[in-house]
C-alpha cells in the first residue's frame, strides 16, 4: 500500500503543477508590467506550485561541449552497452590524443547518475569518461529477473571488459564497496581488463569507524524490519509492476529530514527570489532541486543485501565478503593502484571509513596507495563544487595519469 499511497500523492502533485501553470500564465503578464508587490507574490506562489512533487524521469546530463586545451570540443552521449538495469554511457568527444579511460561508478541510492553531472564535466577535458547510468527499477519488467549486490559487481566487471584493457575506476560513495570487490575478483582471475587504478571517494568501506547517523540507523533495526517497513511493490500502472523495490521517494525523504531546516530555507529563498525577479539566483536553487527531487527506485534485493552486508555485518571490512558464494580476498589486488578521498565534514561517510581500503589492499605496494583528506567539505563536496574542481580533482587527475 505504500507505493499506491504515494501514487495518489503524485497524482495530486501533478494536478497542483497544472493549476500552478495556469495561474502563472494568467498572472505573469500583469506582474511584468509592475502591477503591485502582492501580485508578484501570487506569481511566485504559482511558480512554486509548478514545482510540486517528485519526478521519476532521469534529468538530462546536458553536457554538449567541453574545453580541451584551447578549443571547444562537442560531446555526444554514446551507449556502449546496456542491460535491463543499467547502461554503460560514454561521453564521446573527438580529440587528437588518446586520453585515459575512466569508468565513473555512480551510486544506486535513490538518485539518478546525473547527480554526478558536475563530476563528469570536471573529468571530461582530461579523460575518456564512461558512467554507470543506472535505470529506475520501477521501469524494469519483472521478467528481467533480480538485481542484487553480486549483480552490481557483475555490471562493473562487465562494463570494464567492454571498455577494454587499461581503464581506471572512480567510484563515488556507496559503490566504493562494489568497485573494490570487482577489482579483487578481477585480480584473482588475472582478468586483463582489471583497472589500472581505482579512486574510492567517500565510500562506506568500513562503517565501524566513527559511525554516522546513517550508520546508526542501519544497525538500530534487524534486516527484517527494513524489509517489512521500507520495501514496496511497484503498482500495476508502471512497467515494473510486481517488482519489489526500495522506493526512491523514501530515500530522498530520509535525506531531506536529516537537513530539514536547510531544505525549508532553500524553498523559502526560492520563493522570495521568484517574487523579487532574481532569476539567476532562483535558477541556481531550481537546478539543485530539479536533480535532488528526481528519484530512482532500487531493486529490493540490492538494497537489503547492501544494508546487511555493508552496514550491519561489515563483511568487506572483515575481509569476509562473498561473491557468487565464494570469499573475496582483497589482498589479491596487486596491480591496481589505490587512491581514497574523504571529506573533513562528511556526515554520511565519516573520515576513516574509506581509508580503511588501504589495510584491506595489503597486497599493494605502499607506493601504489594514496589518500587525500579534503578540508572544509561535506559529503557532496568530495565530488562536486569549487573545492572538488580546484583542490581534489587535480590530485585525482595526476593519480590517474601517473598510473595510465
Amino acid at each position: 500500500m505504500l507505493y499506491e499511497a504515494f501514487d495518489i500523492q503524485s497524482d495530486i502533485a501533478q494536478q497542483t503543477r497544472a493549476w500552478g501553470r495556469n495561474l502563472h500564465r494568467a498572472l505573469a503578464p500583469w506582474t511584468a508590467l509592475g502591477y503591485g508587490e502582492a501580485l508578484s507574490w501570487w506569481t511566485a506562489g504559482a511558480r512554486m506550485m509548478m514545482r510540486a512533487g517528485l519526478t521519476f524521469t532521469r534529468p538530462a546530463y546536458g553536457i554538449d561541449s567541453v574545453t580541451v586545451g584551447n578549443r571547444e570540443v562537442p560531446v555526444t552521449e554514446e551507449v556502449v552497452t546496456a542491460t535491463p538495469f543499467g547502461t554503460l554511457l560514454r561521453f564521446s568527444k573527438d580529440v587528437a590524443t588518446p586520453q585515459p579511460k575512466v569508468l565513473l561508478v555512480a551510486p544506486m541510492s535513490g538518485h539518478f547518475a546525473t547527480l554526478l553531472r558536475g563530476t563528469v564535466r570536471t573529468l571530461l577535458p582530461d579523460h575518456d569518461v564512461h558512467i554507470t547510468d543506472w535505470h529506475n527499477a520501477r521501469d524494469v519488467p519483472l521478467s528481467a529477473g533480480r538485481f542484487g549486490f553480486d549483480d552490481y559487481v557483475d555490471h562493473i566487471i562487465g562494463f570494464l571488459r567492454e571498455m577494454g584493457e587499461g581503464a581506471h575506476v572512480v567510484a563515488v560513495c556507496q559503490p566504493a564497496v562494489q568497485a573494490l570487490a570487482a577489482a579483487a575478483v578481477m585480480a584473482a582471475r588475472n582478468d586483463p581488463a582489471a583497472p589500472r587504478s581505482m579512486t574510492l571517494m567517500a565510500g562506506p568501506v568500513d562503517c565501524r569507524i566513527s559511525p554516522t547517523a546513517v550508520n546508526a540507523l542501519a544497525v538500530s533495526k534487524p534486516i527484517e524490519w527494513f524489509e517489512e517497513n521500507l520495501i514496496a511493490t511497484v503498482p500495476r500502472r508502471h512497467a515494473g509492476a510486481g517488482r519489489r523495490v526500495y522506493p526512491g521517494f523514501v530515500q530522498v525523504s530520509a535525506f531531506m529530514s536529516m537537513n530539514a531546516k536547510r531544505h525549508i530555507q532553500g524553498h523559502t529563498d526560492l520563493f522570495w527570489h521568484f517574487a523579487a525577479g532574481e532569476e539567476e539566483r532562483a535558477a541556481a536553487i531550481e537546478s539543485f532541486y530539479d536533480e535532488y527531487l528526481a528519484v530512482l527506485d532500487l531493486p529490493a534485493e540490492f538494497y537489503l543485501e547492501t544494508v546487511k552486508t555493508v552496514f550491519q555485518d561489515y563483511d568487506l571490512a572483515r575481509n569476509e565478503l562473498l561473491y557468487r558464494g565464494e570469499r573475496i580476498d582483497t589482498r589479491a589486488i596487486r596491480r591496481t593502484a589505490l587512491l581514497t578521498v574523504e571529506g573533513e565534514r562528511d556526515d554520511i561517510c565519516a573520515v576513516g571509513q574509506t581509508m580503511a581500503a588501504h589495510d584491506l589492499c595489503a597486497g599493494l605496494a605502499p607506493h601504489m596507495k594514496h589518500h587525500h583528506l579534503q578540508a572544509g567539505v561535506g559529503h557532496y563536496g568530495v565530488f562536486s563544487g569549487r573545492r572538488w574542481e580546484t583542490q581534489t580533482y587535480p590530485i585525482v587527475r595526476n593519480f590517474i595519469q601517473s598510473n595510465d
